[in-house]
C-alpha cells in the first residue's frame, strides 16, 4: 500500500514520470551504493515515454495466423519449478515445459523409474532432491553456431547441471558438482582449444558462485574460502577438472576458438555480509586458458578436495603471476558486474557494471598476448569502458556491431555500437556510441537476441526478461507475474512487440532459428531395454513380495484387462506404446498409490510402488488419446 509520503512525491513532481519513480524506490533500496550517485550516461538519448513509431505493425507481427509456425525455437529456464521451457517466437506461445530438476506431474519426471536414475536418489529409494532453481541454459556449437545436439541448464540450489536431448527434447543426464555451492554461470566451448578439427562442443563451463571452506568440512576459517570453475564432458556428462580461484564466479563465457573461457566476479573482497561485498571499486573478469589447465592436469599437477576424486588446480592469483605459465588471468571491472557476454564478431568480452553505470570491452586477442607475455599489463586488455546507464546488467548482440544491455535501475534496454564506443574510450568524445534506448516494464535482467551469441547473430528479434510487472497484467493478489517483452531490433529504433506474462522466477535464455533443429516425433523401440514389444509379452511375474507387470498401450485399450497382486507387494510396471502414431501420447494412474506418467509413441517407462489395501482400482489413460479414451482402462486388484 502506498504511503501519504510516497504519494505527494508523486503529486508534487509530475515530471519525475512513472518509470524515474520506480527507479527512485528502487535507489533507496540500494542506499549507499556508489552507482546511486553516478551521472547519466553520456551521449544518450532521451528515453522515450510513449511506444516507439509502428509498435502497433510490430505487435502484429507477433500474433501468427492459425496453422502458421514460429521462425524461432527459445529455450528458457523455469526458475523455481526446476525445468526447461521451450517457447515459439515471435509468438510467444509456450510449447513444452521439460522437468529437470523437480518431480512433474504430468509426464510422471521423478516418478518413473528412468528418470528416478537420472534425478538421483536416496538409499531408500527417494528422490536426493525434490527442488531445483534454474537460470542459465545453453546450447551445443558447430562451426560457431547451434548445431541441435544438446542444450544445458543449471540448478543453483543444489549445484547440478542437466544435459537436454535436443531431438527428444528430454533431460537424459544430471551431474552434481562436487564442492561448488550457488552453481550460477555455464557456457559450452564453441571448439576444441587444441585440436582445430574438432570444431563442435566438447566441454560445458560451471561457474561456483559461493565461495566456501575448501574442504567444506565443519571449519570457519576465511583462509581457506575459495570457489571452484568446473570443466564438464559434454559427451559423458563427467567432470574433466576444476581449478580454484579468488573471489567467485557469476555468470560464464567462452571464445569461439576455444582458448578461453571467463567468469565475471563480484564479492572480489570475499565479504560474508552484503554490505562487505560492495567495498571495492573495482572486481573482476577471469579468464581461463583451456589447453594450459588441461596440461597441468595431464601432467600431475593439480590435488583433490574432500572425497571428490576430480583433479582441482590452482587458479589463485598468488600461483599465476608468470604470465607465461598462468592458467588464469584476472581483468579488472568495476563494480559488482553481472554477465560476461561474447560478441559474434568472436573479438570481445563485455561485462555490465552493475554497481557502476559502465559496460567494460575486452578485447581477447589482448588477452591471449599477456598469457604469451606480450602484453605488459593484463589491463591493457581493455578497450572500452564507457558509460550506458544505471545498473547495467546483461547485454546481447544484434550481428552488425552492436549491443544491447538492461540497465536494472533505469528499467530500460540500450543499444550501443561497440566500434563507437572503443573510439569514445581512446578519446574521440564525438563518437556517439548509444544509438537507442528503449523504456521496459520494470527492472530488466536477462536479454538475449536472436541467434546473440553465434557467428549467425541476425538482429531480428530481442527478449528481455523484466523482473517486476506491477501494472502490466490483472492483478492476482500479492504474487506478480514476471514479464517477458519481445523487441524487434530489425531497425534502428527498438520496437516493442509484446509483453508475455510468465510465472517466476525464469532467467536466461537463447533463440535460435528453427531449422537448426529437427526434432523426432516417434521414440525408437528399440532404444528402451525393457520394452514390451508385443501385447503377447504382457504378463505378471512374481519373485516372493517382488511382482513384475507389463503391459502395452494401443488405442484405446490397455493389453492387460486386470492384473492380480497382494497388499504389500513391491509392484514394478513397465508401460510401452506400441502406437506409431506422432502426438498419440497415453497415460496411465493407479488411484491411491501415488501413480501417474505418460508414454510417448514407442516409448517405454516403469514405475515400482508398493500395493495397498486389498480393493479393486481403476488404472486409466490420464493422456486424451481415442474417441473412447474413458474407455481406455484396466484394474489392478489387490487381494489381501
Amino acid at each position: 500500500m502506498t504511503d501519504k509520503k510516497t504519494e505527494s512525491l508523486q503529486e508534487a513532481t509530475p515530471e519525475l514520470g512513472r518509470r524515474r519513480f520506480f527507479n527512485t524506490t528502487a535507489l533507496v533500496g540500494l542506499a549507499g551504493l556508489a552507482a546511486c550517485t553516478e551521472k547519466p550516461a553520456s551521449g544518450g538519448a532521451p528515453a522515450a515515454s510513449a511506444p516507439a513509431a509502428g509498435s502497433h505493425g510490430a505487435a502484429n507481427a507477433s500474433h501468427l495466423k492459425p496453422g502458421e509456425l514460429d521462425t524461432y525455437y527459445g529455450l528458457w529456464s523455469g526458475g523455481h519449478t526446476g525445468d526447461m521451457r521451450v517457447l515459439g517466437l515471435p509468438s510467444g506461445r509456450e510449447l513444452l515445459r521439460i522437468p529437470c530438476f523437480v518431480p512433474d506431474a504430468l509426464v510422471g519426471w521423478g516418478h518413473t523409474n528412468e528418470s528416478k536414475k537420472i534425478m538421483g536418489t536416496k538409499a531408500d529409494g527417494n528422490l536426493r532432491y525434490s527442488v531445483g532453481d534454474t537460470h542459465h541454459t545453453h546450447a551445443s556449437y558447430k562451426d560457431g553456431n547451434y548445431d541441435g545436439r544438446y542444450a544445458w541448464i543449471n540448478d543453483k540450489i543444489n549445484s547440478r547441471i542437466a544435459r537436454i536431448r535436443l531431438d527428444y527434447f528430454v533431460c537424459d543426464k544430471i551431474t552434481q558438482l562436487p564442492n561448488v555451492q550457488g552453481f550460477h554461470g555455464i557456457f559450452p566451448d564453441k571448439r576444441d582449444p587444441v585440436d582445430p578439427a574438432i570444431n563442435y562442443t566438447t566441454r560445458v563451463f560451471c561457474g561456483g558462485e559461493f565461495s566456501i571452506p575448501l574442504p567444506n568440512a565443519g571449519t570457519d576459517d576465511a583462509k581457506q574460502y575459495h570457489s571452484l570453475f568446473s570443466c564438464v564432458d559434454a559427451e559423458t556428462m563427467e567432470l574433466r577438472w576444476q581449478v580454484m580461484i579468488d573471489g567467485n564466479c557469476d555468470l560464464v563465457a567462452t571464445s569461439y576458438d576455444g582458448k578461453l573461457a571467463a567468469t565475471n566476479q563480484y564479492n572480489t573482497e570475499m565479504g560474508a555480509k552484503y554490505e562487505d561485498m560492495m567495498s571495492a571499486e573495482r572486481d573482476a573478469c577471469v579468464f581461463f586458458n583451456i589447453a594450459r589447465i588441461e596440461e597441468a592436469v595431464k601432467a600431475g599437477k593439480f590435488k583433490t578436495i574432500g572425497s571428490s576424486k576430480v583433479p582441482v588446480v590452482d587458479g589463485t592469483r598468488a600461483a599465476n603471476g608468470d604470465a607465461k605459465s598462468a592458467l588464469t588471468a584476472y581483468v579488472s571491472v568495476p563494480k559488482n558486474p553481472h554477465g560476461v557476454n561474447a560478441s559474434p564478431d568472436q573479438k570481445y568480452f563485455i561485462c555490465a557494471g552493475k554497481l557502476s553505470p559502465t559496460a567494460t570491452v575486452i578485447e581477447l586477442s589482448k588477452v591471449l598476448e599477456w598469457f604469451d607475455g606480450k602484453l605488459e599489463k593484463l589491463d591493457g586488455a581493455i578497450a572500452a569502458e564507457v558509460e550506458l546507464g544505471l545498473g547495467p546488467l546483461h547485454t546481447a548482440f544484434d550481428g552488425r556491431g552492436n549491443a544491447y544491455t538492461t540497465l536494472f535501475l533505469d528499467s530500460q534496454v540500450v543499444k550501443w555500437n561497440v566500434d563507437k564506443a572503443i573510439a569514445f574510450h581512446k578519446g574521440d568524445k564525438n563518437a556517439k556510441y548509444v544509438v537507442d534506448r528503449i523504456d521496459v516494464h520494470y527492472q530488466p535482467g536477462h536479454i538475449n537476441a536472436s541467434q546473440s551469441e553465434t557467428v549467425a547473430a541476425d538482429g531480428k528479434y530481442l527478449a528481455v526478461g523484466c523482473k517486476f510487472s506491477k501494472d502490466r497484467f490483472l492483478p492476482v493478489g500479492p504474487l506478480h507475474a514476471e514479464n517477458e517483452q519481445l523487441i524487434d531490433i530489425s531497425g534502428e529504433k527498438m520496437v516493442l512487440m509484446a509483453d508475455h506474462p510468465v510465472r517466476g522466477e525464469p532467467h536466461d535464455f537463447i533463440i535460435f532459428k528453427r531449422e537448426l533443429l529437427k526434432p523426432k516425433q516417434v521414440y525408437n523401440l528399440d532404444d528402451f531395454p525393457l520394452a514390451v514389444k508385443d501385447p503377447k509379452e504382457s504378463g505378471v511375474t512374481r519373485n516372493g513380495k517382488k511382482v513384475t507387470v507389463k503391459m502395452t498401450s494401443q488405442a484405446p485399450a490397455f493389453s492387460l484387462r486386470e492384473f492380480k497382486v497382494k497388499k504389500g507387494d513391491e509392484v514394478t510396471l513397465i508401460l510401452t506404446n506400441l502406437d506409431k502414431v506422432e502426438d498419440l501420447t497415453h497415460g496411465f494412474a493407479i488411484p491411491g498409490h501415488n501413480v501417474n506418467f505418460i508414454v510417448n509413441p514407442q516409448e517405454t517407462a516403469s514405475v515400482t510402488f508398493t500395493a495397498g489395501d486389498p480393493g479393486v482400482y481403476w488404472c486409466y489413460c490420464t493422456h486424451f488419446c481415442h474417441a473412447l479414451h474413458l474407455e481406455m482402462r484396466t484394474r489392478m486388484i489387490v487381494e489381501a
